[in-house]
């Protein structure tokens, strides 16, 4: 148990930022994707249209439960404990293998701890559960295990491959894009004992136990027609390729996890020459001495499909944080090595990325107050990204009652990106989404008829235009019409019936808009409203 010890100034650090998540997961709103997956939790099932289920099963007790949002954020809180607790450990392995001379390697620990301290968009997926919060640990945990069976005493061995599968296999019910560390982890282990590893039968019992885990996804979208699969591939496909959106997407990385993490490229350059050692303590293995940097492309390979995606305009910031995690022991233990005139930039490094991290955990707790304003007009201007995570809960509270008064049944939003916060928080309503195309909502309401009156919502920071058409003559058809016609359909009415504003500091931030709505006939394309009315 001596190597699982963290150092004091590590438990120290580790505590001080759960306490800062757990304390963030009390006094901040849902964001979009969190309440979606809280949906999740709320609507159990073998799996979902966009994303494998585990993120809503883990869930799933609390939510049936009702623990309030504060509880629920005490999940992710302690996946990210358990994640920067195994960075810190591969750190010290990695330090030990690529350094054998090395004096303290747990420095190496230290700065891998500091370098995902300091990375603003990990304490995001820390507050709220996300399905790359729990691929974060699951790729730590595969890579200590891959690690493991370098090892070839270890391959011998059924529970460390059992245990593979299993880490595989809940990786896979995580996020699809588990799939991008399958290559690497092939080839390391391939590499290291040859083609006579396909020849153990407790190899194919690991991939056996990772297949049985998978399976509900596997018999959800058999039952669906694939559904989940085909968005998943036309997503990944995304649009015309261009270098811009490439650059856009590195200059992001850089700001959303600061520059120290970036240090794992010399990291794995300084340690081509070094070999894995299988086991601590242990001989170097017989067979192959493993390049050290082979490991790294864990988390290397699935970063470059990423940011390849990301040319394409279909990779979003937070899908590279599980590599960037696995890549931290690295970034450790180049930054570790530092000297001179080296030590002195990352520190000055460092006191940077806290200042910027500092500036959007402000801008965060205050709205964007004071850096960003807020505007009374519809729709609101500039965009606000910090205003998405206030006013929703009291939104949600104030729609159900204006449905109850008004008889309405339902709640329709133009967007999806709408609709989880309302259907979280005006819970019992079912939630319509209005624009064309496949939705997970379309699996949690039925389709609005076109004798049901709903009420609409709208939000000034994504402000649409209501969707009338013109009324059609007495005894028409309205959905045979709109299927029809090449005219976009709507509503035939809809009534104002309150615009609520949400104040931060006394100050207006954003505007909800609530409409009773009848006559719903077709699907029109969402049209956002101009700025300024």
């Amino acid at each position: 148990m001596k190597g699982l010890r963290l150092s004091a100034k590590a438990s120290f650090l580790l505590l001080l930022i759960t306490l800062l998540h757990v304390g963030l997961g009390v006094v901040m709103g849902l964001s979009v994707d969190e309440a979606h997956y809280l949906l999740y939790a709320r609507h159990l099932d073998w799996s979902y249209f966009d994303h494998p289920p585990l993120v809503g099963w883990v869930q799933w007790p609390l939510v049936a439960l009702g623990a309030p949002v504060g509880l629920l954020r005490v999940l992710p809180a302690l996946c990210w404990l358990l994640t920067a607790w195994g960075v810190y450990h591969l750190a010290l392995r990695w330090a030990r293998a690529a350094d054998p001379d090395a004096g303290d390697a747990a420095a190496a620990g230290m700065w891998a701890l500091l370098a995902l301290a300091l990375a603003p968009l990990l304490h995001v997926l820390a507050v709220g559960m996300l399905p790359d919060t729990l691929l974060m640990a699951l790729l730590v945990g595969l890579l200590a295990q891959v690690w493991s069976l370098l090892d070839p005493r270890q391959v011998q061995r059924w529970p460390a491959w059992l245990r593979l599968g299993l880490l595989l296999g809940l990786a896979g019910l995580s996020k699809y894009t588990a799939a991008f560390a399958l290559l690497p982890i092939a080839a390391v282990l391939l590499y290291q004992h040859g083609w006579a590893l396909l020849r153990r039968p407790a190899l194919w019992a690991a991939l056996l136990l990772a297949a049985v885990c998978i399976a509900p996804v596997l018999a959800w979208n058999a039952a669906n027609d694939w559904a989940s699969f085909r968005y998943q591939l036309a997503h990944g496909k995304g649009s015309h390729w261009q270098v811009l959106e490439l650059v856009r997407f590195v200059v992001l990385q850089v700001l959303l996890y600061g520059p120290l993490l970036w240090a794992a490229l010399p990291g794995l350059w300084h340690s081509r020459r070094a070999s894995a050692v299988p086991a601590d303590g242990a001989a170097a293995v017989p067979l192959r001495k493993l390049p050290l940097w082979a490991l790294g492309m864990v988390g290397v390979w699935p970063w470059l499909l990423l940011a390849y995606m990301a040319g394409g305009g279909s990779s979003l910031p937070h899908w590279t944080a599980p590599s960037w995690v696995v890549l931290a022991p690295v970034a450790g233990w180049a930054l570790s090595r530092c000297t001179g005139w080296r030590r002195t930039l990352c520190s000055a490094l460092v006191l940077v990325q806290l200042l910027w991290l500092l500036v959007l955990l402000g801008l965060t707790l205050s709205a964007g107050r004071p850096l960003l304003a807020r505007s009374d007009a519809w729709p609101a201007t500039p965009a606000n990204p910090f205003a998405d995570l206030y006013g929703w809960d009291s939104a949600g509270q104030h729609a159900l009652q204006l449905a109850q008064q008004e008889g309405l049944t339902s709640v329709s939003v133009q967007n999806w990106t709408l609709a989880s916060r309302i259907a979280w928080y005006g819970a019992p309503l079912p939630v319509h989404v209005l624009a064309p195309g496949q939705s997970q909502f379309d699996w949690w309401s039925t389709p609005l008829r076109s004798d049901e009156a709903t009420l609409l919502l709208d939000w000034s920071h994504m402000a649409y235009e209501v969707p009338l058409r013109t009324t059609l003559p007495p005894g028409a058809d309205a959905a045979a019409i709109a299927a029809n016609s090449s005219e976009p359909g709507g509503f035939t009415s809809c009534r104002m019936l309150d615009e609520w504003t949400v104040r931060q500091a006394g100050l207006p931030l954003s505007r909800f808009r609530f409409w009773a709505c009848k006559g719903w006939a077709g699907v029109p394309q969402p049209r956002l409203t101009p700025t300024g009315q």
